[in-house]
This record gives C-alpha cells, sequence and structure tokens, in this order.
C-alpha cells in the first residue's frame, strides 16, 4: 500500500511565500555582497545552497552575482500537488523528503480504531480504548489458569539468607555479635565452662583435637588460677568444686570449637556492658554419624543476657520469643535438661505445622563458678540454638545435608524467606 504524503510545517511555509532561493534570485538585480542579503532573505543558508546548486547564482569573493533568472520551479509544483492530494514522481518525492517539506500522513487515533472494530482482538490498542471502539470489538477468550513461563530470579543461597536474617533479627532485639575463634583451646572451650577435665564430653569420641600444632597458650595468670582453684575446691563460689588436681597442660591443647558457648566464655572474661545483651552464629565441629539431622559440623547461635535483675522466667520468655519470631513455631514447650555450665537449665521444643516437634535448644542460668572466676557477679542468662535445626525448621527441610546443597533444582523450589 502506497503512503499519503503531506506537507511539513515548512513545505507549507514555502508553498505560500515561495521557496527561499527564489526569493533570493529576484532579490539579487545586481551583484552584491553577501552580508547585505543575509538580513534580507528567509532562510539564507537554504537558499544560497539551492541557488548555487540550480545555477542560478556565482559567489566570488564574497560577492553574489546574478547569473540567470530562476525557472518554475518543479519543487513549488510538486508541493503543490501534494497539497492538492495528487500523485507526484518517485524523483521528486525523494527531492521533498530530503528537503523535509512533506512527512508520511498520520493514520488518526478514529481510522486506527475502525480498522479493528468487530474483528476478534488478542490485545487492547491505546486508540481502542481512547474512542471507545474497544466495546464494538470481540476479545479473544484467556484461559486464567493456564501456567505461565516459570522465571528463576537470582537469589542468595537460602541458607544463607536465612542465617543473615536471624543476625539481623538479634541485633534488632537489642544484641551485639561477640567475636570467636574456629581453633580454640580446651581452657575456653571446657575449663573456663566449669567442666571437668575428666568428663565424659572431652573425651576424644566426643570431640576433635589438633594434631599440629596440638597446644597453644594459656590466658592472663589471673584469670587461669581462678578457674583453677574453681575446678579443685569452688573457689570463692560457695561450691566445693570437681575435687582433682587441675591440669594447665591438658587446658591449652587445641581443638575445632565444639560449641558457641566458648564465645560468651571469652566475651566475659573481657568485659560487657551491665546491662548487655551478645550473641555469636559460629561454627562448630564434633565428631558424629552423619545422617539426615546430624552432621560433623553445624552452626550454632549463642546467647547471653546479663542484669542484675534477671530471672529463670527471663530467660524462658526470650526463648519464647525467639521460637515465635524467628523460627515461626505454633507452639513450644520446656522440658528439665542439665549442662555442666548451667543451673537450672532446661530444653526447648517448638512444634512445626509439618515436620512436628523438633528440638533446638538449650538454655539456663550461668553457674557462678563460670562467671565469678571471669569477673562477672550478675546473673548470666544464656541459650544455644542449632541453627542448622532452626533453619531446617523455618526451611521445611528434613534433611539438614539439603542445607548446604548446591542442586540448582532444589533451590529453584526453595521458597525466599521474609
Amino acid at each position: 500500500m502506497a503512503k499519503t504524503y503531506v506537507l511539513t510545517e515548512e513545505g507549507r511555509k514555502y508553498l505560500e511565500k515561495g521557496l527561499p532561493e527564489t526569493n533570493l534570485v529576484n532579490a539579487l538585480e545586481r551583484p552584491i555582497p553577501i552580508n547585505e542579503l543575509r538580513s534580507k532573505v528567509e532562510n539564507f543558508s537554504i537558499a544560497l545552497l539551492w541557488a548555487k546548486k540550480n545555477g542560478w547564482v556565482r559567489l566570488e569573493k564574497g560577492i553574489l552575482f546574478p547569473v540567470k533568472k530562476p525557472e518554475k520551479s518543479e519543487v513549488l509544483e510538486s508541493l503543490e500537488k501534494i497539497s492538492s492530494g495528487h500523485m507526484i514522481s518517485e524523483e521528486m518525492l525523494s527531492v521533498l523528503k530530503k528537503r523535509r517539506l512533506i512527512q508520511p500522513k498520520k493514520e488518526t487515533l478514529e481510522k486506527k480504531a475502525e480498522k479493528l472494530a468487530g474483528r476478534e482482538i488478542t490485545n487492547l490498542t491505546p486508540e481502542l480504548i481512547k474512542t471507545g471502539l474497544w466495546k464494538k470489538t470481540k476479545l479473544k477468550a484467556y484461559n486464567i489458569h493456564a501456567v505461565g513461563e516459570k522465571i528463576h530470579p537470582g537469589k542468595r543461597h537460602p541458607y544463607s539468607q536465612f542465617l543473615c536474617q536471624v543476625r539481623r533479627k538479634l541485633v534488632e532485639m537489642g544484641f551485639k555479635e561477640m567475636p570467636g575463634h574456629l581453633i580454640e583451646s580446651e581452657f575456653w572451650n571446657f575449663d573456663a565452662l566449669y567442666q571437668a577435665q575428666d568428663h565424659p564430653s572431652r573425651d576424644w569420641t566426643q570431640t576433635y583435637s589438633l594434631k599440629i600444632p596440638n597446644s597453644g597458650s594459656l590466658p592472663a595468670r589471673k584469670i587461669v588460677s581462678q578457674v583453677k582453684a574453681t575446678h579443685e575446691s569452688g573457689w570463692k563460689t560457695g561450691s566445693t568444686g570437681w575435687g582433682y588436681k587441675w591440669d594447665p597442660r591438658k587446658a591449652a591443647k587445641l581443638m575445632p570449637r565444639a560449641h558457641t558457648t566458648a564465645c560468651s566464655a571469652r566475651q566475659l572474661a573481657s568485659g560487657v556492658e551491665i546491662p548487655g545483651k551478645y550473641f555469636a552464629i559460629s561454627r562448630c565441629f564434633r565428631p558424629d554419624v552423619i545422617d539426615a539431622t546430624h552432621g560433623v559440623e553445624f552452626n550454632q547461635t549463642e546467647g547471653i543476657v546479663i542484669d542484675p535483675s534477671l530471672t529463670f522466667k527471663n530467660l524462658l520468655g526470650l526463648l519464647e520469643q525467639f521460637a515465635v519470631e524467628i523460627a515461626g513455631a505454633e507452639d513450644i514447650r520446656f522440658y528439665p535438661d542439665y549442662y555442666p555450665f548451667t543451673e537450672p537449665s532446661c530444653q526447648l521444643s517448638a512444634k512445626h505445622p509439618k515436620l512436628g516437634w523438633m528440638e533446638f535448644a538449650g538454655a539456663g542460668i550461668f553457674r557462678p563458678e563460670l562467671t565469678l572466676p571471669l569477673g562477672i557477679k550478675e546473673p548470666v542468662i544464656a541459650w544455644g540454638l542449632g541453627i542448622d535445626r532452626l533453619a531446617m525448621f523455618k526451611l521445611e527441610i528434613r534433611d539438614i545435608r539439603n542445607l548446604f546443597t548446591s542442586s540448582i533444582g532444589m533451590l529453584r523450589k526453595q521458597k525466599i524467606l521474609w
């Protein structure tokens, strides 16, 4: 279908007032400096270009000389024909388009819409909407139950995202993060926590040890002597101690950290704010049989709160808040439990709507045998969460090994938290 053209604003102006080149030659009765003509002829640069191209004028040393009178302009005739709705040659079309004197005729909204009226259409166009003619069209049926193309946007690994959100929640609850060491001495992992050196949990079947180097340095002499006295006789804690000869060489042995409570002991010894809240999310290592709920390395979340007015009830309330806000638990239960470094102690279990009851936290009040040798006289409530199990709870994962999966299919299906 041939295009229909109309005059541009410049084309209409030329048709009314004449072409610039024609006007230039008509004003040139004698040789005139071009500087004098600039103000007399509109669109002087265009006029001079086409007058020279047509051979109507000659320019020498800034003087413009008339050469011959312009003939009837074919350009002007073509503009008149287009204005009247007539056709012109392809050659003249090319000239007029080059000079930007004509442009394709644009269809009105109504005409565009009229072409679609009465037809079955898939998409509504702006023209149909603006003119109201969409009411006269038939919209193609659309299956709202059809499944669209799946999109897999980039996202963080679900477990990494979960750990970041837990850390953020704890900070929002007023906790400060504690530093820690991946390789720890038995002193901080056990002795400072008032675990006897012959305690079963310190056996090689329960913890790893470092072969090279196998020993490190102990902390300040004052802390070491107070921990030693507490183990041997109870020191000033009101306890009778464990009643054995404490060995500093065993305390100096190195090991991969077995629990994050070592971070709490280090924090208490280095100084804390009172009142104060602290937490750690750290990697821990224990020899175990790997299955759906156990691994030889795992993340653990530890938290302590120091305040003179704290009670065991405060601890239970904090654990409940943690289970509901972070784990999304429907119901929780507390059970009595035993830990060498807390008294009283409890275990926290939470109910998941799909996975059922799951144990994921142990808690209690630090014993004076732990806090006093480290210089803390105020009560300290503490809790430790198996953050991997908490993640399983939140992500609805039944196998703990899937927390660290690199399976693209599984990662794509995993929901985004929060």
